[in-house]
C-alpha cells in the first residue's frame, strides 16, 4: 500500500474524514454472521462488556481500561511566525539542578512547532535534544503510543535527560538515550500533548496519515537542523507506537528510494512492548496470563471461547476496513476485559504492581509541572493545556487498531534495515510472548534462521538483565525485571541495549535453551 499522499492536501483529508466518505464494508454478511456469533449462547452475557455501538460513556471506559490518560486538551493557538514550517527555540526549563551556571546555547535543548503542510491547521510539538556526547552521534526519534499520549511521558519518565522530583523540581537522568544520541521526542497524532489543531478534520485516522505527518515532519526538522541530516537516524518507541513506528519506517525507506526532499540516513527501528500484529497478539493474552498465574485453566478456556470470533473479526478488518475493524476492536478487547476482571486492581503495565488510579501510574507530577506558567513561557507553548492523554485521538484512531503492521516490516528488514523488539517481561497488556510469536511467524527470507539461532543472555555489569535471540537485521530481546516501560524500570539496561544495538553490538553470552515462543 502506497503511503504517498496523490491528492492536494485539503481533498486528500477531505477523504480520510469519516463524515466526508464511507468506506463499504468489503464483505457485510460475514460481518453480519460476525455479530451472531458475538450473541451466541455457548458463552456468558458477562464476557462481553461492550455492545456493538460506542456510545460516548462505553468509549471513556474504554480509554480508561487501555490507555494512560482520559483527558482532553483544549489547545489554543502558540502564535510565532506562520509564515516558517517549524518555529523553534533553545531553552532552559526553570528548576533543572545543576543547569544553574550552562548557558542555553550550552545545554542544546530546542522546543518547537511544526506547522503539518498536509493539514487544514495542525501543528505539531516537539522537543530536540542534542547529544551530551557528541554532535556526531545518531538521531534518534521516540514515539509513546496511546494512541494520543505524550511523548513526554518519556521525556520525564524513560528515557528523557530529566526527572521530575516530587517538589517538582528536575534532576538530570543518569541514563538518558541523549547520552548517546541526538534525540528527538513528538507529540503527535494531531491533538496529543501540546500538538493542536482548529480544525477537527486533522485528526488522523489511520497509519497513511500519521507516516506522512511525521515524515514531512523530519524534511522540516533536517531543513532547520541541516548538520544533523548527515547523521544515522533511528525509530524508536513503545505500546501503540508498534503500529506507528513500521508505517513511518516504511515511508522513510520510501522516500529515500524515490529521492524525496532530504535523504534520511534510516539504519533501524526499535519498538517496545508494542501492539504490532493483533492477530497473533491477542491470541497470547490468556497463555500469558495462565503462564504468569493471573487466571485459573477453567478461566483460560471459558475466555477462549472468545478466540475464533476475534479471529474473524481480525481477518474482516484486514489492512483497510473500517466499519469491521471497530467491530473486532471491541469484539477482541472482550479477551483482555475478561482477564482483567479476574485480575481486579492489578497493574496493566507490570503485574507484580497494583493500578494505581485510571493511570496505573501516578503522572500527575509531570502535568503539574508543564501546566506552570514559567514552564510554558520556557517551552513557547502559549495557553495549552497540557494532559498525558487525549480521548479525541485515541476514539479517531480505533478502527486503525486491529491491523496488522507487521505486513510492512519484511522489505525493510531484505533491504538492511535493523530492527528491534524487545520487551518487559511482567507486562499484560502487551507481553512478550504475544511480541515474540510475531516476530518468529514474520516470513522473510531469514526466518528460519532466526528462529534456529539459540536464545543467548543479555547482560549488563557482568549480570543478567534479559534473554535475547538475533539473526542478520533482525533481534528480540525480553527484558528481564520490568513491565511496560523498560527504560521507567530499567534504565540502564536500555541505555546499554540502545548503544550496543545502534553500535552493531548488542551480543550476548550462551546460555541454556530457552523457549522464547511457549506453543504457537
Amino acid at each position: 500500500m502506497s503511503l504517498h499522499f496523490k491528492s492536494a492536501p485539503l481533498k486528500e483529508n477531505t477523504q480520510n474524514h469519516p463524515k466526508k466518505k464511507k468506506k463499504k464494508m468489503s464483505n457485510p454478511s460475514l460481518l453480519v454472521g460476525l455479530l451472531s456469533l458475538f450473541l451466541i449462547p455457548s458463552v456468558s452475557p458477562s464476557d462481553f462488556p461492550f455492545g456493538a455501538t460506542v456510545p460516548s460513556i462505553q468509549a471513556e471506559k474504554l480509554i480508561k481500561e487501555l490507555n494512560l490518560s482520559p483527558r482532553d486538551a483544549v489547545p489554543t493557538s502558540n502564535g510565532g511566525d506562520e509564515s516558517k514550517r517549524i518555529v523553534e527555540r533553545e531553552f532552559k526549563i526553570p528548576g533543572l539542578l545543576g543547569s544553574e551556571d550552562v548557558s542555553v546555547k550550552d545545554l542544546g535543548h530546542h522546543a518547537g512547532y511544526y506547522r503539518l503542510s498536509h493539514s487544514y491547521d495542525a501543528r505539531m510539538f516537539y522537543f530536540f535534544f542534542e547529544s551530551r556526547n557528541s554532535k556526531d552521534d545518531p538521531v534518534v526519534i521516540w514515539l509513546t503510543g496511546g494512541p494520543g499520549c505524550s511523548s513526554e511521558l518519556a521525556v520525564f519518565y524513560e528515557n528523557g535527560p530529566f526527572k521530575i522530583a516530587n517538589n517538582l523540581s528536575l534532576v538530570w537522568n543518569e541514563y538518558g538515550w541523549d547520552k548517546a544520541s541526538n534525540l528527538i521526542f513528538v507529540d503527535q497524532p494531531t491533538g496529543t500533548g501540546f500538538s493542536y489543531s482548529s480544525d477537527k478534520r486533522d485528526l488522523r485516522h489511520d497509519e497513511m496519515g500519521v507516516s506522512n505527518d511525521l515524515y514531512d515532519f523530519l524534511q522540516a526538522f533536517f531543513e532547520e537542523h541541516p548538520k544533523f541530516a548527515k547523521n544515522d537516524f533511528y525509530i524508536t518507541g513503545e505500546s501503540y507506537a508498534g503500529h506507528y513506528i513500521p508505517a513511518f519506517a516504511s515511508r522513510v525507506h520510501q522516500g529515500n528510494k524515490a529521492k524525496e526532499g532530504i535523504h534520511i540516513n534510516l539504519k533501524g527501528f526499535a519498538i517496545g512492548n508494542g501492539l504490532t500484529d493483533p492477530a497473533i497478539q491477542y491470541k497470547a493474552y490468556t497463555d500469558y496470563a495462565l503462564d504468569m498465574g493471573v487466571i485459573k485453566k477453567s478461566d483460560y478456556t471459558r475466555i477462549n471461547k472468545i478466540m475464533p470470533v476475534c479471529e474473524l473479526a481480525i481477518k474482516l478488518c484486514g489492512t483497510s476496513g473500517t466499519t469491521s475493524c471497530l467491530a473486532s476492536y471491541l469484539v477482541c478487547n472482550t479477551i483482555f476485559n475478561s482477564i482483567m476482571k479476574i485480575a481486579g486492581k492489578i497493574n496493566y503495565y507490570d503485574i507484580r504492581k497494583q493500578c494505581e488510579g485510571s493511570l496505573c501510574y501516578d503522572f500527575s507530577n509531570m502535568e503539574k509541572f508543564l501546566n506552570q506558567k514559567d514552564v510554558t513561557d520556557a517551552l513557547g507553548v502559549g495557553g495549552i493545556e497540557f494532559v498525558s492523554c487525549s480521548p479525541s485521538v485515541y476514539q479517531a484512531m480505533l478502527t486503525d487498531w486491529m491491523r496488522n503492521l507487521e505486513a510492512g516490516i519484511p522489505a525493510l528488514l531484505e533491504d538492511g534495515v535493523k530492527m528491534l523488539i524487545y520487551a518487559g517481561e511482567y507486562d499484560l497488556i502487551c507481553n512478550w510472548l504475544g511480541n515474540s510469536r510475531w516476530v518468529h511467524s514474520m516470513e522473510w527470507s531469514g526466518q528460519q534462521k532466526f528462529v534456529n539461532s539459540p536464545t543467548v543472555s543479555f547482560e549488563v555489569d557482568n549480570k543478567e538483565a534479559g534473554q535475547m535471540k538475533s539473526y542478520g537485521p533482525l533481534t528480540f530481546l525480553k527484558v528481564n525485571d520490568a513491565g511496560h516501560m523498560v527504560p521507567m524500570d530499567q534504565p540502564k539496561a536500555a541505555l546499554e541495549m540502545l548503544n550496543s544495538w545502534i553500535e552493531g553490538n548488542l551480543t550476548g553470552s550462551s546460555m541454556k535453551s530457552e523457549n522464547m515462543i511457549s506453543d504457537m
